[in-house]
């Protein structure tokens, strides 16, 4: 073979150089299915990314929507929270007032039960004081005419001669009495 043909031979048996038909019927279809998958598959994945942002952005909006309004809500109770304290503190004062109004108002009323009570008992002690010292009397005043009739030996009968001696002596007794008091005083 002569080096000419030799060349040719190997120049169409190398891998790497492909033949000009080949090339050309490669870039015809390249084109043609670049062309295709432009036309019908680039629009459907810019429309499958378009609504992926939209809802990625429309999520993070949302998002930030809830945040804000779970503030403006943590906000909210948090007022509510402290005016239901306030509220609180003003009831818990206001019953506390009332309590130490009451507890005034029954010291009052058991002052004047007890000074009611107090009168009634030195009034009660004075009548029976009265009592006790008109039933003294009289016994006194009967046990010493008795005693009197036994000494004199006579009936002292009278009744208001009687009545008249013991009064006096025991009016003398009691004078007697209030004035030993006022000098232990």
């Amino acid at each position: 073979m002569s080096p000419v043909v030799a060349l040719a031979a190997e120049e169409k048996m190398n891998p790497l150089l492909p033949a000009w038909p080949e090339v050309i019927i490669g870039l015809l279809c390249f084109f043609i299915v670049f062309g295709l998958l432009g036309k019908k598959l680039l629009p459907s994945i810019e429309k499958v990314l378009s609504e992926r942002r939209d809802a990625i952005e429309g999520g993070m909006e949302r998002a930030q929507t809830a945040q804000a309004e779970a503030q403006a809500l943590l906000e909210q109770y948090r007022a509510e929270l402290a005016e239901a304290r306030h509220e609180a503190a003003r009831i818990t004062e206001h019953a506390r007032e009332q309590g130490a109004a009451l507890i005034t108002e029954m010291r009052e009323e058991g002052q004047r039960q007890r000074d009611a009570i107090i009168a009634a008992g030195h009034a009660q002690i004075e009548a029976d004081k009265k009592q006790a010292t008109a039933v003294l009397r009289q016994d006194v005043g009967s046990l010493a005419s008795q005693l009197a009739s036994r000494i004199v030996g006579e009936s002292l009968e009278d009744h208001a001669r009687q009545s008249g001696v013991i009064d006096r002596f025991l009016d003398d007794l009691e004078a007697k009495a209030a004035v030993a008091q006022g000098a232990a005083k």
